[in-house]
């Protein structure tokens, strides 16, 4: 199981690894909002903490309104300019409140790789391929024992940030 999770799991860290963390002085240890459809939700809120260390982004959404959606993620600019790829790692906790059945609750490994583009001064348009892949699940239904996929799912996604 582990085996087949490693080579992705080595090209991820060594992208993020090998990104630039230090981006231009304008945007050093600033705050940018946004929101974003698709990837790990439909769509979802985007808080965002950027410094010359990189920058963490906390992502709440929903997928249908019974369910409750949160990633952290740590992610890297490579290159510089206007357009730049992004890379990162984090953790996506999913929890879903379906009517008349027990609350289900998954952990998942979340890698966004993409781009983003600055296309004004404050306003930043994004896309990403997150890739995820489930460490923990707890099903609604009692009596499913399968465990996670052991699987890479990709999620595309788009954002819009505002850098304030």
């Amino acid at each position: 199981m582990l085996r087949r999770f490693c080579p992705a799991l080595t090209v991820l860290v060594a992208l993020v690894g090998l990104s630039t963390p230090r981006l231009s002085a304008q945007e050093e240890d600033a705050w940018r909002f946004g929101i974003s459809v698709g990837g790990v939700s439909t769509v979802g809120l985007i808080l965002e903490r950027v410094g010359d260390w990189g920058r963490v982004e906390i992502l709440l959404g929903t997928w249908g309104f019974r369910d409750i959606s949160l990633s952290t993620v740590y992610k890297n600019t490579i290159g510089g300019g206007d357009f730049r790829a992004v890379a990162g790692l984090g953790l996506w906790t999913v929890v879903a409140f379906p009517a008349d059945e027990r609350t289900g609750v998954a952990l998942v490994a979340r890698a966004p790789l993409g781009f983003e583009w600055q296309f004004q001064d404050d306003h930043f348009l994004g896309a990403e391929v997150s890739l995820n892949r489930a460490l923990a699940i707890r099903r609604t239904d009692p009596e499913d024992l399968t465990p996670p996929a052991q699987r890479i799912i990709p999620l595309p996604g788009a954002s819009y940030r505002w850098r304030h």
